[in-house]
């Protein structure tokens, strides 16, 4: 009696367990074609970067025939950030920004405030990056005294950052966020410089590169 009791409570608890993973299949399965179908409605859009401008409160390399040539520099740029999606959300979980010369990194990174950015809202970065004793190349630092004697030096302003995207209460998993902005840094005021100060603040309005890729 005993022995059959077990057989059918072991043939119901079979059951439930079967109709338990098929329930929680089919939940798992509507919530994946609900995100896939928002994906697909909303579309998101990158944001839109702009390098407006650059003030330059120091720039100077040290360099000699024989030993290793440094940089060191303050310089603050003015990046304006765009969300142009109309529904969709993104939140910056980390973004930071350095300055290259020719590819070769010239700055330390500055980490730029986190938080989250609402559908068509802009926001303002102005970030210092700071150059202290880089070492450069002998073949880059020739190439920089050049563009330093030709008053025009070129600059790579590179932002990389981890965003989410988010629609009311569902967000994204992690994307990674890879800006890339022309800077042509005109000194002398008789270019597009202005001097503010001991500083020269040039003002550039460069549209940059983004992409946006699936991170993890």
């Amino acid at each position: 009696m005993s022995e059959k009791y077990c057989d059918e409570h072991d043939e119901e608890f079979g059951s439930f367990r079967k109709k338990l993973c098929a329930f929680l299949g089919v939940l798992v399965l509507l919530i994946l074609i609900t995100i896939f179908l928002i994906w697909v409605i909303l579309r998101p859009s990158k944001p839109r970067v702009v390098l407006q401008d650059a003030t330059i409160y120091s720039f100077s390399l040290s360099s000699s025939l024989t030993g290793p040539n440094f940089l060191n520099a303050t310089i603050q740029v003015t990046i304006a950030c765009r969300n142009s999606n109309d529904r969709i959300g993104i939140l910056y979980e980390r973004a930071e920004v350095v300055a290259l010369y020719k590819h070769q990194q010239i700055t330390l990174p500055t980490a730029l405030p986190t938080g989250y950015q609402s559908p068509n809202d802009d926001v303002i970065w102005s970030p210092f990056l700071f150059s202290v004793n880089s070492p450069m190349a002998p073949y880059l630092a020739a190439q920089l005294q050049q563009e330093q004697a030709m008053q025009l030096v070129r600059l790579q302003i590179k932002l990389n950052g981890r965003i989410k995207w988010k629609v009311g209460a569902w967000m994204s998993g992690i994307y990674h966020l890879y800006v890339n902005c022309p800077a042509l840094i005109a000194f002398g005021s008789g270019r597009s410089g202005v001097v503010v100060g001991e500083a020269m603040k040039v003002e550039l309005a460069s549209g940059c590169d983004v992409d946006v890729g699936l991170g993890g």
